[in-house]
Formats: C-alpha cells, sequence, structure tokens
C-alpha cells in the first residue's frame, strides 16, 4: 500500500508575500511632486482624488484655487482628471494632502516673470488702498502700488474698483513681492506719443531747488534750473509759482527711467527772455525750436544733449512727481 505524503506543497503567495508585492510596486509620492489625480468624490469642504496611491487623497477647499472658493463644485467636477500638487506627506490613515492653489501660483509667477522681460503693460482693477499705497491682482498673485507710482489727483480710497495700466517694478516670488507702478505705464504710454524738440503746454506742480517738475498731459516732466534761462537763477521760485502754465520743449525721453526732460531755455530768443520778457518767448516757441531739431538733426548720429537732471536720485525724482 502507498504511503500518502502528507507533506503541504506551498503553491502560492501568503498575506505577508502579497503586500510586500504591493509595496514593491507601489508609487511612492513625495511633497512638491505634481501627479494626475481624479475626482473620486466631492465634499462639503473639500474632495478625495485617486491619485493611484492606497488610499484616496485629500485636497481640502482652501488648495483649491488662488481665488476665494466657497463650494468644490465651483473648481472640481466628479471624474474629472487633472493635475494635483502634492502638499503633505500621508498622515496616519496614509492619506495625502493636494493642492491646485500651489500649481496656480507657481505658473502664475511663471507668467508675470514674463511679463516683466517683455517689459509688458498690463492692467488691474483695485481692489483696496493703505497708507503705502494700493493693491491690485495680477494673474491671480496679490501686487503692491507704492504711493509713489500712483499718478492721479484723485485720493488714492476712491481708486477701489479703478483698472489701472501698470508696469512691472519687482517680481521676486522668494520674497513674494510683486511690486508694479502706474506711474511709469502713464509715462511710456504719453513718451509714445511725445519727441524730443517738441513743444507742449504744461502746469507747474512741484517746485524744487534744483527745478520745477511741469505736468503735461498726467505726467509729469522736470525743467531744470540750467534748462529754464540762458541768464543765472537762483532759485526756480523765483521764476515759477505752483500752477503757472508754461510752453515748454522736450529735450530728452528716458522710456527706460520713465524720465521726461524739459527746457524753457532753448525757446528764448535772446539770452534771459524767460525772466525778461517771457511773452516773446512763448510766441516764437515753436520758431525756436525748429532751430533746435535742426541743430539735433545736424548733430553726429547717437549724439544727444546731455541730461540736465544728471545727479538727481530715482526715489527723490519720484516723490517729488507726486507732490
Amino acid at each position: 500500500m502507498l504511503s500518502q505524503n502528507t507533506n503541504t506543497i506551498d503553491i502560492g503567495f501568503t498575506h505577508d508575500d502579497f503586500a510586500a508585492l504591493l509595496d514593491k510596486y507601489d508609487y511612492h509620492f513625495s511633497p512638491g511632486d505634481i501627479v494626475a489625480g481624479t475626482v473620486f468624490s466631492l465634499e462639503p469642504r473639500g474632495a478625495l482624488i485617486d491619485i493611484g496611491a492606497k488610499t484616496a487623497a485629500y485636497i481640502p477647499i482652501q488648495e483649491m484655487s488662488i481665488n476665494r472658493v466657497d463650494a468644490p463644485e465651483e473648481v472640481l467636477q466628479s471624474n474629472e482628471t487633472r493635475e494635483f500638487f502634492i502638499l503633505t506627506d500621508e498622515n496616519e490613515d496614509g492619506q495625502l494632502t493636494l493642492s491646485i492653489r500651489r500649481i496656480e501660483y507657481m505658473r502664475a509667477w511663471e507668467r508675470v516673470r514674463q511679463l516683466q522681460t517683455e517689459d509688458a503693460t498690463v492692467r488691474s482693477l483695485v481692489f483696496a488702498t493703505n497708507r503705502g499705497g494700493a493693491l491690485v491682482r495680477i494673474e491671480g498673485l496679490r501686487g503692491f502700488i507704492p504711493g509713489s507710482h500712483i499718478s492721479t489727483r484723485k485720493p488714492k480710497e476712491d481708486l477701489v474698483g479703478e483698472e489701472l495700466p501698470l508696469k512691472f517694478l519687482e517680481v521676486d516670488e522668494d520674497r513674494n513681492r510683486l511690486v508694479l507702478s502706474h506711474r511709469r505705464a502713464l509715462v511710456e504710454r504719453k513718451m509714445n506719443r511725445l519727441e524730443v524738440g517738441e513743444v507742449v503746454v504744461g502746469s507747474v506742480r512741484g517746485i524744487k531747488p534744483y527745478g520745477a517738475f511741469i505736468d503735461i498731459g498726467g505726467v509729469s516732466g522736470l525743467l531744470h534750473i540750467s534748462e529754464i534761462s540762458h541768464d543765472h537763477i537762483d532759485t526756480p521760485h523765483s521764476v515759477f509759482n505752483v500752477n503757472d502754465e508754461l510752453k515748454v520743449m522736450i529735450i530728452d525721453l528716458d522710456a527706460e527711467r520713465g524720465r521726461i526732460s524739459l527746457s524753457t531755455k532753448q525757446l528764448e530768443p535772446e539770452p534771459g527772455d524767460m525772466i525778461n520778457n517771457r511773452d516773446q518767448v512763448y510766441d516764437k516757441a515753436e520758431e525756436m525750436a525748429q532751430k533746435y531739431r535742426e541743430k539735433m538733426r545736424a548733430q553726429q548720429e547717437g549724439v544727444n544733449p546731455e541730461s540736465s537732471e544728471e545727479g538727481i536720485e530715482e526715489e527723490e525724482f519720484v516723490s517729488a512727481t507726486e507732490e
């Protein structure tokens, strides 16, 4: 009689072997990764997302967008597949936390860096103001306009809800600083329509020891003390008063620094006329400007008139234009 072999033959995996195999082929996720996920379930204050992990990942409502979200349905739909940012490691339940907001922030900073490189002008609504300036949103990011870079006669508080053209001053993702200028956007727009040698009418907005700031169509140009007259002048206060209207000629346009340099000296038919016979200067302004332009054309190409405002610090110039 044949004896039976009572030894058991192992022909399969144990539970531990199966778990080990799952671990071997399981995806490993790390904070900072961007993964594809499918919306598994929408909840009142968040959503469960299938990203291929053992446990469905979770995205809280505050991580669904840069902008305010009141309900998950505003951003996500059931069974929708999209990219998610892994925000945290697994918790004690093995669940990962996800974010869409982080992806939007990264792409928004990339976009504003590109716009700054292109020296683009953007438009945005002012949503709040404070003692220092005004607040706007650019590509969803919060931006700040310093008071010295707001070119308007309105009180800052009245700007809320108004759309402004803006240029980029600083784009620093690491420090979360996005600083913009309304003044430079206006100066650029105005400068695009102006030419060196052109006579314009303006009014005196402010007077400093080194010159007068002239409003020409909503932007300020500097009439340096050395460009008022051929005759010596001790102080611009002896020649002008605030709100005086006068004709000036543009002698330099610096788009990069947002500066317009002006002159009445170049319009004088005779030295000292700006002090002694101002009406004569204004009557002959176009004639004298034509002579100036002919002189400029005759000069060697690439040689520009020396800036009469050399030596004035940028911040001093900026603050003075707003007085």
